[in-house]
């Protein structure tokens, strides 16, 4: 039985691209759903060109009432009825109630090294550091934003030139080849935390 996999995306869905893509053939699990909180995402239509399922759920409709988004979230989630749920770049910050509810079943990829620079801008903060190296974890979700066990990283060193533009650029294709090999390994309940390059 192939495990269920629903993406959280809230722009251009690349990342979540490299998963679909990545779940063929003798892969343990299959893609479900694509969601979005952005009805005008662009990774909505990627995904119906691949043949995900998808469903959008705009936030700001809910104002600051998360725990009504989330019910919405969850309710989509629930019919998909997923094993494992990737946040692929989803720009909105989960309550403990949310995670509680999908305990150890949620995965992130963040554009840095965690734990340096968990929020925004970490591309930016990394330079300004004067840090030598820059790249990307993913990890199991928990309350804490962008905590929890880390489950995959792959680094890159800084250039003198590089700019946050420049960097996020150089690091994206780490994050497609990093989000795949973790989830393969995640959803056959290995934790071995993934290594790149």
């Amino acid at each position: 039985m192939k495990k269920r996999v629903a993406i959280l995306i809230s722009g251009g869905g690349s990342n979540m691209v490299a998963l679909v893509k990545s779940m063929t053939g003798d892969h343990p699990a299959r893609p479900v759903l694509v969601l979005a909180n952005d009805p005008t995402a662009g990774g909505l239509k990627k995904a119906q060109d691949m043949g995900i399922k998808t469903a959008a759920i705009d936030h700001r409709p809910f104002g600051n009432d998360r725990h009504a988004f989330e019910a919405k979230l969850t309710a989509a989630l629930t019919d998909a009825q997923p094993d494992v749920i990737c946040l692929a770049g989803f720009m909105r910050v989960l309550t403990s109630e949310f995670v509680d509810h999908w305990n150890r079943r949620i995965l992130n990829i963040h554009p840095s090294l965690l734990p340096k620079y968990k929020g925004l801008h970490t591309h930016s903060r990394a330079i300004q550091a004067g840090d030598s190296h820059a790249g990307c974890s993913v990890h199991m979700v928990t309350a804490k934003l962008d905590d929890g066990p880390i489950l995959g990283q792959a680094k890159l060193a800084i250039r003198p030139d590089d700019t946050p533009d420049t960097l996020a650029q150089r690091i994206l294709p780490y994050e497609h080849k990093l989000y795949p090999q973790v989830l393969r390994r995640f959803v056959v309940d290995d934790q071995t935390p993934v290594i790149l390059p």
